[in-house]
């Protein structure tokens, strides 16, 4: 508010159709790109030089962003993705059990909420167990008991209400919620 000046920063290609927006505890910005199936960082840190000219078309700090391509399905017979990325979330809390600031974003056509390893570059998959596809637009993560380890947090996913009929069930389905919780090992109590 002080300089009256405001930033823009546009995603740079390949990436497009920014979807979504959370916040890791470090202050590293991240979004689902629902067209080109990539998950994307912003670091502002990374920035060389945000008080030169500003760039009314958003192109300046392209050095700030890093694309992560998921390795969904592809349309048959191309390298083109085939997922949409509706929306993202990071898990600030170690809700999943996958390391404190791990994102994810929803994979609406793989059926399957996905989780990025950033230091990897290794997805992990999440799906429903039960031939019942997953159209996910949307997830959050909770905390009920902190004290009993794994099964006090869970992560919650919807299906898109939209579509949910066309799944299975016929029309007047309604929605429903998945809930994801990771045991630290197979075989954990």
């Amino acid at each position: 508010p002080m300089s009256c000046k405001s930033l823009v920063f546009k995603v740079p290609e390949p990436g497009f159709d920014p979807r979504g927006v959370d916040v890791d505890s470090n202050g590293v910005v991240w979004t689902a790109l629902a067209a080109s199936s990539h998950l994307a960082s912003f670091d502002f840190r990374k920035c060389m030089d945000v008080n030169g000219t500003a760039k009314p078309d958003g192109s300046q700090c392209r050095e700030g962003w890093t694309l992560y391509e998921t390795d969904g399905p592809k349309l048959k017979g191309t390298q083109v993705p085939a997922d949409f990325h509706y929306y993202n979330w990071v898990d600030q809390h170690n809700i999943s059990g996958f390391g404190t600031n791990t994102p994810f974003a929803t994979g609406s056509n793989s059926d399957a909420l996905l989780a990025l390893n950033p230091q990897t570059k290794e997805w992990i998959k999440l799906r429903v167990p039960y031939p019942l596809g997953f159209y996910s637009r949307g997830m959050d993560g909770r905390i009920d008991d902190p004290n009993t380890g794994w099964k006090g947090r869970g992560l919650w996913a919807n299906y898109g209400t939209h579509f949910v009929w066309h799944i299975e069930g016929g029309k007047g389905t309604k929605g429903k919620i998945a809930h994801f919780q990771i045991r630290p090992d197979p075989l954990a109590r």
